[in-house]
């Protein structure tokens, strides 16, 4: 049965899979808990936030739409981050047992009209769930970005192994001092990686913690930032373009043609 209230949030249940959404803190995914076991970070970088209207870092906090250009606030200086939508309120317009459907109006500092639309879909049997966003316009057309940043835990339990991480990328966008990609693209290479890789076939990244569980994130977009320079945490972000791709890789919302970008997380235990 689902639950909601301004305390606990939307939770979704499925065999032993139970998720819970919080409107109340940006529409994040406040835990994932399969037979038991949180497979998200908790505490102050906790669950899985949403990215948008854009992804990672926007350069000096700077774009243009047309002739027209725009400053946001730089709130990781010098750079702007994240989007807008990961710290207001979400308003959950319907939710069941095993799905539910969130929306955040767009506003400053935000110069343009419109909403982040959210599906969440945990699958029937408890073996994974799909998200799906949607970026919209209520006039003007503009450039956008959309995606999802997880904090997975690194150890699933105290002492136990840490996690292990799989993909296999065409390319990586070399990472400036800056930490925006510089325009050049490189031969993946090892970690530690605060990085952003292609994957022209979609995303298609694993995460193995071993004797425990298997994880695996897929995306048709070609863009993720794969992060785990933290103890704590690794991240997996599929996203609808790189960082500072307000400015490389735009993506136009208009009246007719909105974002759209959806991940699906399937897991399995393991003996």
């Amino acid at each position: 049965m689902t639950t909601h209230d301004s305390d606990r949030g939307v939770r979704l249940r499925a065999a032993d899979a139970e998720l819970t959404l919080r409107p109340d803190q940006g529409g994040r995914i406040s835990s994932l808990r399969v037979g038991g076991t949180e497979l998200l970070r908790q505490g102050e970088r906790f669950g899985s936030f949403i990215m948008a209207p854009w992804c990672g870092r926007t350069r000096e906090g700077r774009f243009r739409n047309g002739a027209t250009a725009h400053e946001l606030p730089l709130n990781a200086a010098p750079h702007a981050i994240h989007g807008t939508v990961r710290r207001r309120p979400w308003r959950t317009v319907r939710a069941d047992d095993t799905s539910a459907a969130l929306i955040c109006e767009l506003a400053e500092p935000w110069p343009y009209a419109g909403r982040v639309t959210q599906l969440v879909e945990l699958a029937e049997d408890g073996s994974g769930l799909t998200c799906t966003l949607g970026v919209e316009t209520d006039g003007d057309s503009f450039p956008a970005q959309a995606g999802w940043h997880p904090w997975f835990l690194r150890s699933l339990r105290p002492g136990g192994p840490g996690v292990e991480i799989g993909f296999d990328a065409e390319w990586q966008e070399e990472r400036g001092a800056d930490h925006l990609p510089t325009g050049r693209r490189t031969a993946p290479g090892p970690g530690p990686w605060d990085d952003c890789f292609g994957m022209p076939d979609g995303v298609d990244v694993t995460l193995t913690w071993p004797g425990h569980l298997e994880l695996n994130v897929r995306s048709r977009s070609p863009w993720a930032v794969i992060y785990d320079e933290q103890a704590e945490a690794v991240c997996v972000e599929p996203q609808s373009g790189p960082p500072n791709g307000l400015n490389t890789h735009p993506r136009l919302v208009t009246p007719l043609e909105p974002l759209e970008i959806s991940t699906t997380w399937t897991w399995r235990t393991l003996p």
